[in-house]
């Protein structure tokens, strides 16, 4: 079954990046790969090696509850990343049918949005496409990056395949771990949808970079913190980047930039929307 790959694929990647020093066990001797071995893991959970192999191996599929949450700890995940966990473990609940994910925002946030002069503020689906964006970010884009995104625009393909972007974004290779570990949270909500699946293909076939930050197996929605950029008129900033589930709206978040404490993001973040107001 593909969700048994997948288990395995999760589990053996989270392994070969958790340090020895993580879980207390000494770093001792030469290993032929990064991270924990198996007979470790095994051992820290409480489980035979060859169990853990098979799991690892697609070959177990039904782990218990207790395994799942020793092996939470062991490789210290969070809630994302567990809720991932459970799903390749579980599959689908039969009596919880696949939701659709809808595309569609609300009018009323759509006028909150815009009233946000000061707040470039944006949407964005399951795939990473922007589907809203206010007009505080349509000119903190336009101005940036030199252009406007459109509706539509998925917000993975620029990071991976714009070399703009990579100018753009001061921090680009923490963001783009970011939001490969954002959508990966996504893709995990519904293991079996073909256009999830036919997006992966095309940017691991196409980004070797793309290909390595999906191979870590990262899984958290993108959690608030401070994003760098260079702009062409202002030269650098940072804004504090937000992201919030929209209730009702399984896949779509709203993101938000405010400027940072210093003076210089603040007069820069001014200079780019003072004309939206």
């Amino acid at each position: 079954m593909e969700t048994d790959r997948k288990l395995g694929e999760f589990l053996r990647a989270r392994r070969e990046i958790t340090a020895p020093a993580r879980v207390d066990l000494p770093d001792a001797g030469s290993r032929r790969t990064p991270g924990l071995r198996r007979e470790e893991v095994a051992m820290l959970i409480g489980v035979s090696t060859d169990y853990y192999v098979r799991l690892e191996q697609g070959r177990e599929r039904n782990p218990s509850d207790q395994v799942i949450a020793a092996l939470t700890e062991v490789y210290a995940l969070g809630a994302d990343a567990v809720a991932h966990l459970y799903a390749l473990a579980r599959g689908p609940s039969p009596a919880d049918p696949e939701e659709s994910p809808s595309d569609e925002v609300s009018p009323h946030l759509i006028r909150l949005m815009d009233s946000w002069p000061r707040t470039p503020a944006f949407i964005v689906n399951q795939y990473m496409e922007t589907v809203a964006l206010n007009p505080s970010a349509t000119a903190f884009y336009e101005k940036g990056l030199g252009r406007t995104p459109k509706i539509g625009n998925n917000t993975l393909r620029a990071m991976f395949f714009d070399p703009v972007a990579r100018e753009f974004y001061a921090d680009w290779e923490s963001t783009a771990r970011a939001k490969v570990a954002h959508f990966r949270a996504n893709a995990g909500r519904n293991l079996h949808d073909t256009r999830m699946s036919d997006l992966i293909e095309e940017l691991t076939d196409q980004s070797p970079e793309f290909r390595d930050a999906w191979a870590r197996y990262e899984v958290q929605i993108e959690p608030g913190r401070t994003r760098r950029f260079r702009h062409e008129l202002v030269g650098e900033l940072a804004v504090n980047c937000e992201v919030f589930s929209l209730a009702g709206s399984p896949g779509l978040h709203l993101i938000t930039f405010q400027a940072g404490h210093d003076g210089h993001s603040a007069e820069a973040l001014d200079a780019m929307c003072g004309d939206v107001a």
